[in-house]
């Protein structure tokens, strides 16, 4: 098995890494401390085709492979994991789906300006009730008399991209008495009359990201904008899932590395008791094991990404591969990040330094798109064939 990165593959990456180094890094704290979302570089991002790097070129993305988007989506989130949040929507939640279930015309309509970074785009399963168990949503979306549209109802939680996104592919309850074969899947404008955004979560980390609630009153989403078939939601929304772990996978490997790289650079200046803190034996235990950890999430992540090539070919599932990357790497984010702040000591409480806006941000990669005691679950019902 040949594990050497082709040109192209290493092309993308230096150039996601020094666009990352030289246009996000510096601006990153600034966008941390006021939330705002930032526009500028997610516009520049979408110019450089890291906005749709698995999309066909005909429809605005770059044409890359999945490689190729985890090694861009680790060198963003080296800088910062809430532009990198951002990257991962577009690409994983939205227009995967969108590629993968969706008509020649909703591909053309959503997926090219989204692709391309002219719009923002969202993803849409979770309630304030249901998070992990989605077949206990209680939105509802019921056809209209004439059968030209589906009448939206009901209000949604922690949207990543919420607030500023254009189009959402939200999912809800047609036929609640099926549970989660009930659901279906929906490509939702957000300037149309019936929806409207909620509160805006004032969160611990990827605060650039900004993530809100949305409502439905009465919102008439046309018949054509189902995603897949009525009652196949459940099921769209795990394969998006299956590939969005993935991309969540990358993106703490990415702030892993950026917490041990300020550690080592930390160990070879600072002194204690007369030598380098790096020459006792504590400390160098905690870089050998944050280096190990961050080599196995390397290559659980490159398994990860050649699993779903293989299934674009073959039309396997890569659930198991995606989900043990993103256990592995999301805990791997917070064993570094924990230990980068615990070498740093003072400094690394400080936010003068990035090591605390690292332990911050790298937490959300254990929770979003499936924590990771849903993980050990998915993993062991997929190995044990027990429910």
């Amino acid at each position: 098995m040949d594990l050497q990165l082709s040109e192209e593959h290493l092309m993308i990456r230096d150039a996601a890494r020094d666009f990352a180094q030289k246009e996000i890094a510096p601006v990153a704290a600034h966008y941390d401390e006021t939330g705002e979302f930032p526009y500028e570089t997610i516009r520049k991002m979408g110019e450089l085709g890291f906005m749709g790097i698995e999309v066909p070129e005909e429809y605005g993305g770059a044409g890359l492979d999945t490689i190729a988007y985890v090694l861009a989506m680790e060198e963003i989130a080296k800088a910062d994991v809430a532009h990198s949040t951002i990257m991962s929507v577009n690409n994983s939640l939205f227009c995967y789906g969108i590629m993968r279930f969706g008509t020649e015309e909703q591909k053309q309509k959503y997926v090219v300006p989204v692709a391309s970074g002219q719009k923002i785009g969202a993803y849409s399963l979770t309630e304030p009730q249901s998070g992990s168990d989605a077949a206990g949503m209680r939105t509802r979306a019921t056809l209209s008399d004439d059968g030209k549209f589906y009448i939206l109802n009901g209000l949604k939680s922690w949207v990543t991209s919420g607030p500023v996104a254009d189009y959402i592919v939200v999912f809800m309850m047609t036929e609640p008495e099926k549970k989660h074969r009930g659901i279906t899947a929906f490509i939702v404008e957000t300037d149309k009359p019936g929806f409207s955004r909620g509160k805006v979560e004032p969160k611990l980390g990827i605060r650039a990201s900004a993530t809100c609630e949305i409502m439905f009153d009465n919102y008439q989403c046309p018949v054509e904008n189902v995603l897949g078939k009525p009652g196949e939601g459940f099921k769209i929304a795990m394969a998006v899932l299956d590939a969005g772990r993935i991309g969540v996978a990358a993106q703490a490997l990415g702030v892993a590395e950026a917490a041990y790289e300020a550690s080592l650079q930390w160990v070879r200046e600072r002194e204690a008791f007369g030598k380098k803190i790096g020459q006792f034996q504590m400390i160098q235990q905690k870089i050998a094991d944050m280096k190990v950890r961050i080599e196995a999430s390397r290559l659980l992540i490159y398994q990860a990404a050649l699993a779903k090539e293989r299934a674009q070919r073959t039309g396997e599932r890569f659930t198991l591969e995606a989900s043990m990357a993103k256990l592995f790497a999301s805990e791997t984010a917070m064993f570094c990040t924990h230990a980068a702040v615990q070498i740093h000591g003072g400094m690394g409480y400080s936010k003068e330094l990035p090591v605390e806006r690292y332990f911050r941000d790298a937490k959300i990669t254990e929770i979003y798109e499936g924590t990771s005691e849903i993980q050990r679950m998915v993993i062991a019902r997929l190995e044990t064939g027990l429910r």
